[in-house]
């Protein structure tokens, strides 16, 4: 009896083995491909492969802006949830309580990728990954790095929390800077770890890098004293702009107040903008050297050509223009070294306003520059069909027309080139785009007129030892809800060095100072003297005479 038990259960396990052995072949044979498509679906997974994005650099090979390794912490929320490890030594690291982390995931449970923390360096995330928390993983991103700081920040931007340009040159040139991402297939085990590559599907493609005409160097120098005015003077704000005149290219470009772009908690947007390109102002007697230029062009004036400004004062209309003083009978280029308004009121009446506005806009006040910086704005260059003798005037000396810092500098460079007017870049390797506005003797005229501004005018505080230096200051009244206020002034100085062989065009821009003196000549000029004389020192431009 029992003998016979014992065989028939030898038979039960004989032929179940057999079964089993039959059907491990059916499947093997048969259904090999759908479980094999079955077990990939549960274990095979893409995955991305985040490309870094290219380094901003100066024109000397300095970074400016670059990508640095990090790890971004993410959590699958059902795994998380699910889990019996305790989960305290990772809420403690994240710094929140235990209710709002469940709360968190519990309302993602839906999602299978929530992100728990973005962008830490590696050795942090990997002590994280130790826990061995189940449903919690690490995914390897870019964190983007300023070396130079607030020095740069208005000039190269920033990105955001996904490495998309945001401000600057980061945002002009995101499509250039950004890679592509790639993809590779990849063997995971139950808790999601990457256990074996299996095969690339796309290749990731960094950015591709971006050289700069900016010279580093003279970036941190125009910060530092354009920093040091601002706080002295109590101003509101300032800019700096510098340009190299044989190429038109950018070599610093800086504003008060600024921001340091590795660190944007609390950030102010006020002082995300770039106002070298983004305000506008009423440039004043800095464009009075335009004026002249065509009154030179015609065959009734020269530098000693006289005008009577006496009495000092001079009645356009029912306007007043009025000197500090009564300058008597001067020469062209003492209206320019004085910068006499009832001078160059005279002067402007005397010549073809359409002619003088067409100077301006060869000069390209009006226009965007095309720089390549975001929210750069052209300005106001009015135009009238009939125009009136006031609006004559005022044009001539500054008045009725706006514009920025850039675009200052810009006109400038035209008269330090020789007459030439070369297209302002920000780039090395852009090509040179240039267009004759004024004869060169004209050019050499105006220069020489603008040295004795610095020499023997209102600008001699923008002297500088050993080098030679033209220029134009300018003092203007703001605007408020009441008109022009007699308490708010922009000081300004735009010139040039040395005046023989012009290297460098400078413009400096003190917006609202407090203290008592604040004329151009006295707050905008001696900035001026020092970042572009130390710029020259740095660049080995050999000192020169006056002329």
């Amino acid at each position: 009896m029992i003998i016979g038990r014992l065989l028939l259960v030898a038979a039960l396990v004989v032929v179940l083995s057999s079964a089993m052995m039959v059907r491990l072949w059916y499947l093997q044979v048969f259904e090999k491909d759908f479980l094999q498509d079955q077990g990939d679906a549960r274990t095979i997974r893409m995955e991305r492969i985040n490309a870094h994005r290219g380094i901003i650099q100066d024109r000397y090979g300095k970074p400016l802006a670059v990508s640095t390794p990090a790890l971004s912490l993410w959590a699958n929320p059902g795994e998380v949830l699910n889990t019996k490890d305790p989960l305290g030594p990772l809420i403690d690291y994240l710094g929140v309580s235990e209710k709002s982390f469940i709360d968190r995931l519990s309302k993602a449970q839906k999602k299978n990728f929530v992100y728990l923390r973005r962008h830490l360096p590696p050795a942090e995330a990997r002590n994280i990954m130790k826990l061995g928390i189940a449903g919690v993983y690490a995914e390897r991103e870019y964190n983007r790095f300023y070396p130079a700081g607030e020095v740069t920040s208005h000039l190269v931007g920033f990105t955001n929390i996904d490495d998309k340009g945001q401000e600057g040159l980061e945002l002009s040139y995101d499509h250039w800077l950004a890679g592509s991402p790639g993809k590779k297939k990849v063997l995971k085990n139950l808790h999601g770890e990457i256990v074996r590559d299996i095969a690339p599907i796309a290749e990731a493609r960094s950015g591709r890098d971006l050289t700069l005409g900016v010279d580093l160097r003279l970036q941190y120098l125009a910060y530092r004293e354009l920093k040091s005015a601002v706080i002295h003077y109590e101003a509101e704000s300032g800019s700096a702009v510098i340009l190299d005149v044989e190429t038109g290219r950018v070599l610093a470009m800086v504003n008060q107040p600024s921001f340091n772009p590795n660190n944007r908690k609390g950030l102010d947007m006020n002082a995300v903008r770039n106002r070298a390109v983004t305000d506008v102002f009423e440039p004043g007697s800095t464009v009075k050297p335009f004026t002249v230029g065509v009154a030179l062009q015609t065959d009734r004036y020269e530098p000693g050509t006289v005008i009577d400004t006496s009495p000092g004062f001079y009645r356009v209309g029912g306007f007043t223009i009025r000197d500090p003083h009564d300058r008597g009978v001067i020469n062209l280029s003492e209206v320019i070294a004085q910068s006499s308004q009832v001078g160059i009121a005279k002067l402007a009446l005397d010549l073809n306003e359409y002619d003088v506005r067409s100077m301006f806009e060869s000069l390209r006040f009006g226009q965007d520059l095309g720089s390549g910086f975001p929210g750069e704005r052209a300005g106001f260059l009015p135009y009238y069909r009939r125009w009136k003798d006031i609006d004559r005037a005022a044009f001539a000396y500054g008045y009725g027309l706006t514009v920025t810092p850039m675009q200052l500098a810009g006109a400038y460079l035209t008269i330090a080139s020789g007459g030439i007017r070369r297209d302002i870049s920000v780039l090395s390797d852009t090509p040179i785009v240039e267009q004759r506005i004024y004869p060169a003797e004209i050019a050499e005229q105006l220069k020489t007129m603008l040295n004795g501004v610095v020499t023997n005018g209102t600008a001699t505080k923008a002297a500088i030892d050993g080098y030679s230096v033209a220029g134009k200051t300018g003092t203007v009244r703001k605007i408020g809800e009441g008109g022009y206020q007699d308490t708010e002034h922009l000081a300004f100085f735009a010139g040039l060095a040395p005046v023989e062989k012009p290297r460098l065009v400078g413009v400096i821009l003190i917006n609202g100072p407090k203290t008592a003196r604040t004329g151009g000549g006295a707050i905008a000029a001696p900035v001026f003297s020092r970042v572009i004389g130390n710029a020259l020192r740095i660049m080995n431009v050999a000192p020169g005479r006056s002329v």
